[in-house]
């Protein structure tokens, strides 16, 4: 049997982000689109690294091993200085270990 480990998850204002930490991959999974089919989902995609800083809620996805290519997103928190928002859609666990397992 194979035991599969939770993913890491960052939600940001139009994403939840699933990081698989045992094989450095991650995908995002759309927010606010319809409620009524699945929720679309980037595919799966290396990482080389993942820095978050807490004093701007910032974080950085690292897609090569020289850190020369890179995504920059914000996590979505209460009072969101990013979108001014009070809050997004939110996903069942069951819908983001649906994503996770795709």
């Amino acid at each position: 049997m194979i035991l599969c480990m939770e993913p890491f998850v960052l939600e940001s204002c139009h994403s939840t982000w699933l990081f698989d930490t045992e094989r450095m991959r991650f995908r995002r999974v759309l927010k606010g689109l319809d409620l009524d089919s699945p929720p679309a989902a980037t595919g799966w995609r290396p990482y080389f690294g993942l820095d978050i800083d807490p004093t701007t809620e910032s974080f950085v996805v690292l897609l090569n091993a020289d850190g020369t290519r890179l995504l920059r997103s914000w996590r979505h928190v209460d009072h969101c200085a990013q979108c001014g928002g009070e809050a997004t859609a939110e996903l069942s666990l069951e819908d983001l270990r649906s994503a996770a397992r795709a």
